[in-house]
C-alpha cells in the first residue's frame, strides 16, 4: 500500500510540476525563443497557446488510456503515462530554439505539449486506482487522497527550483540555458515513478476481470450507455473544486497585483504557504470522509466554496498582505476538503470494470468546462466589469453545477470490489471446471 500511495503520488506530482514550470516559462522564456516577434505581447500569447494545447489533448489520454486502463490493465497504463509525460518534458527541456532550427522548433514545442496532455489524461484516473482498489475500501477516501497531494506537492517544488534558479543565475543566463534546467529535473521523478510502479503488481479488481474473462470491449461505449448518470455526476462533482484552485492559485495573484497594487512576491507567498498546508490537509480530508458521510462532506465543501469569495474580495479590497494571506489559506482549507475526498467518490461512481475508463473520462471532460478556461473568464469578467462580484457569482454558479453532480451521485458500497472479484473468482473456476463435473 505504501509502494501504491508513493508510486500515485509520484506521477500527479511530476503533472502539476510540469503545469507550473511550463507555466513560468511560457510567461518569461517561450515568446522570446520559440515565438520572436516584433510585439512582445504577441509571442507571449503565442506562447500560452501552447499551454492550452496541453489542456485541450487531455480528453483524448482519457479516451485512449482510460479504455486501455480496463483492457489490458491499470499497471501496464502507468507505466505507459508516466514514460509518455517524463519523455516529453525532458525532450522540451532538450528542444533546440527558433534561432537554431527555424519554424520547426515551435512546431515540435506544440507536439510534445500535446503528448504532455494526453499522458496526463490517462494518470489521474490509474494513479487514483492504483491505491483505492489495493487497500481497505473502508479507508478508500484516505488512500486515494495521494493522487491528490499532486497539486501543491507539484507547485511547491516548481517554485523551489524556479526560485533557486532566479537566485543562483542571472537573467541572461536563465533565459539562455537555466530554463532547461527546470524540465530536465523532472527526469529525476520521472526514474524514481517508473522504479516504483514496474515493481507493483496489478490491482485485485483487475486481476479479477483477467481471471473471469469479463474485461470490457468497448469501455467507452459502455460508459456512455449504462452509466451515463455515473459520468454526469463524476464530471459534475469536479467542476467548483477545478475553478475554486484556479481563482486561488492562479488568478488571485493577477488580481493581488493588478488590482490591489501588491507585489507579485507577497502573493505568491500566501499561494505556497495555502499549498504547504494542503499537503497535510488534502489526505487529512481524505480520511475524514472515510468517517463521515462522503457525499455529504462534498455538499457543504461546495456551499463554502459557493460563499468564501463573497467575503475574500471585501476582506482584501484593502491591500492588506495579512488579509489576502488568511483569505487564500481560508479558500485552499475549503479546496482541500473538497479535493481530498474527490477520488474517492468519483472512482466510486462507476463499476469495477469500468472504473478507469469513467474515471478518466470525468476527469479529462472535467477540466475542460472547469480549471481550463476559469482563469481566462475570471479575468475577461474583471476587464468588462470591473469589478469583483461577477468573479464571485462565477464561483457560485460553479459550486452549484458541482452541489448538482454530488446530489446525482452514489453512496459509496464498501462491498461492491469484494462481491466482484468474489463473484469473477467463481465465473472463472466454472470455466476452468471440466465439462462433465459441472452441474
Amino acid at each position: 500500500m505504501v509502494r501504491a500511495f508513493i508510486a500515485s503520488l509520484t506521477g500527479t506530482s511530476l503533472e502539476w510540476y510540469d503545469f507550473a514550470v511550463y507555466s513560468a516559462a511560457s510567461a518569461l522564456v517561450f515568446g522570446k525563443l520559440f515565438f520572436p516577434s516584433e510585439d512582445p505581447l504577441t509571442g507571449t500569447l503565442l506562447a500560452f497557446s501552447t499551454y492550452a494545447v496541453g489542456y485541450l489533448s487531455r480528453p483524448l489520454g482519457g479516451f485512449l488510456f482510460g479504455r486501455l486502463g480496463d483492457v489490458i490493465g491499470r499497471k501496464k497504463v502507468l507505466v505507459a503515462t508516466l514514460v509518455l509525460i517524463g519523455t516529453a518534458t525532458l525532450l522540451i527541456g532538450l528542444l533546440p530554439t527558433q534561432a537554431v532550427i527555424g519554424p520547426a522548433a515551435p512546431i515540435l514545442l506544440v507536439v510534445l505539449r500535446f503528448a504532455q496532455g494526453v499522458g496526463v489524461g490517462g494518470e489521474w484516473g490509474g494513479a487514483v486506482l492504483l491505491t483505492s482498489e489495493y487497500g481497505d475500501t473502508r479507508r478508500r477516501g484516505f488512500w486515494a487522497s495521494a493522487a491528490q497531494i499532486g497539486p501543491p506537492a507539484g507547485n511547491l517544488m516548481a517554485n523551489g527550483v524556479l526560485a533557486a534558479l532566479g537566485a543562483l543565475l542571472t537573467e541572461p543566463q536563465f533565459l539562455a540555458w537555466g530554463w532547461r534546467i527546470a524540465f530536465l529535473l523532472s527526469g529525476v521523478l520521472v526514474a524514481f515513478g517508473l522504479w516504483i510502479r514496474v515493481r507493483l503488481e496489478e490491482t485485485p479488481v483487475f486481476k479479477a476481470m483477467e481471471a473471469s474473462g469479463d474485461r470490457p470491449q468497448a469501455p467507452i461505449r459502455e460508459v456512455f450507455t449504462t452509466q451515463p448518470r455515473a459520468l454526469a455526476a463524476a464530471v459534475l462533482c469536479r467542476v467548483a473544486p477545478d475553478v475554486l484552485y484556479a481563482m486561488f492559485t492562479v488568478f488571485v495573484l493577477t488580481y493581488a497585483t493588478e488590482q490591489l497594487g501588491m507585489a507579485r512576491g507577497k502573493a505568491l507567498t500566501a499561494v505556497l504557504i495555502g499549498s504547504a498546508l494542503q499537503i497535510v490537509l488534502i489526505p487529512l480530508a481524505g480520511a475524514l470522509s472515510d468517517r463521515w458521510n462522503r457525499r455529504r462532506m462534498y455538499l457543504w465543501g461546495a456551499v463554502a466554496a459557493a460563499a468564501w469569495p463573497f467575503v475574500f474580495f471585501p476582506l482584501a479590497a484593502g491591500g492588506s498582505w495579512p488579509l489576502l494571506a488568511v483569505g487564500v489559506l481560508v479558500a485552499l482549507v475549503i479546496h482541500s476538503f473538497l479535493y481530498g475526498p474527490q477520488a474517492a467518490f468519483v472512482a466510486e461512481q462507476f463499476s469495477p470494470r469500468l472504473r478507469y475508463t469513467g474515471s478518466s473520462l470525468a476527469y479529462t471532460l472535467a477540466g475542460v468546462i472547469g480549471g481550463a478556461v476559469a482563469p481566462l473568464l475570471f479575468t475577461a469578467l474583471l476587464g468588462a466589469f470591473g469589478t469583483w462580484l461577477p468573479l464571485a457569482l462565477y464561483l457560485a454558479a460553479a459550486a452549484v453545477v458541482t452541489i448538482v453532480g454530488v446530489l446525482l451521485g452514489r453512496e459509496a458500497d464498501h462491498d461492491e470490489d469484494e462481491e466482484y472479484t468474489r463473484n469473477a473468482a467463481v465465473r472463472a473456476a466454472a470455466d476452468q471446471a471440466p465439462a462433465g463435473g459441472r452441474t
